[in-house]
């Protein structure tokens, strides 16, 4: 389902970001990306959802070479197929839980009862029904951080992308965002988290980790 292909990104004075970096994962897969700051964790999340190329290398999903696209087909891409968790959540504070839940679909072209229904099935799942309506800035973290998960998967997406999701929860939170994520892989979702938090390296239900150090796999 993706392949990266002797992937190398290199920045200004010819620093090395990713270095030669090859591996796939399957359809369904739930994948740590494992490492310190600087390992090059988020730079693979990024090429993986075309928000940047690669110096050299194939990036591959779908059978679509990402790497080639061009921007507008890159969006387009992510779009219909990624869902984004961010580690500081990427809220819009003044507007509400709804209208940051449906901010991905602005630009498509579905009808708005579409939109309101996957929207209400969302918040009913999430049991944030009754916020609906809230301001996001007025809500506690353990909500913020469901409308989060809300947002990424309105679009329905075949793949989550979740960058440091626990780096700024309480242990409580983390656990119950872990939990989440198990029920996603359990309905079919690829999964990939960049993290150094230990609680994800001992969870029977991860397939494959993939340590990072210094842009290279070890």
């Amino acid at each position: 389902m993706i392949t990266f292909k002797n992937v190398n990104k290199i920045f200004a004075n010819d620093f090395y970001a990713l270095k030669d970096i090859n591996f796939h994962i399957k359809q369904g897969e739930l994948v740590l990306l494992k490492g310190a700051s600087g390992s090059g964790k988020s730079t693979i999340l990024s090429l993986l959802a075309g928000l940047s190329k690669p110096s050299s290398g194939e990036v591959v999903v779908f059978n679509k070479h990402i790497s080639k696209l061009p921007d507008d087909f890159a969006s387009l891409f992510r779009r219909e197929h990624i869902g984004f968790i961010f580690q500081k959540f990427n809220l819009i504070e003044n507007l509400s839980v709804k209208e940051n839940i449906i901010t991905p679909l602005i630009p498509s072209n579905l009808e708005e009862s579409i939109i309101d229904q996957r929207c209400e099935a969302l918040l009913k799942r999430f049991d944030i029904e009754e916020k609906r309506d809230v301001l996001v800035k007025k809500l506690s973290g353990g909500e913020q951080q469901r409308v989060v998960i809300a947002r990424a998967l309105i679009n329905e997406p075949r793949i989550i992308i979740a960058d440091e999701p626990t780096a700024n929860l309480d242990e409580k939170l983390s656990q119950d965002f872990i939990l989440y994520l198990k029920a996603l892989k359990e309905e079919g979702k690829t999964i990939i988290v960049a993290t150094h938090d230990n609680l994800f390296f001992d969870l029977d239900f991860i397939d494959k980790i993939i340590q990072m150090k210094k842009g290279v796999i070890l």
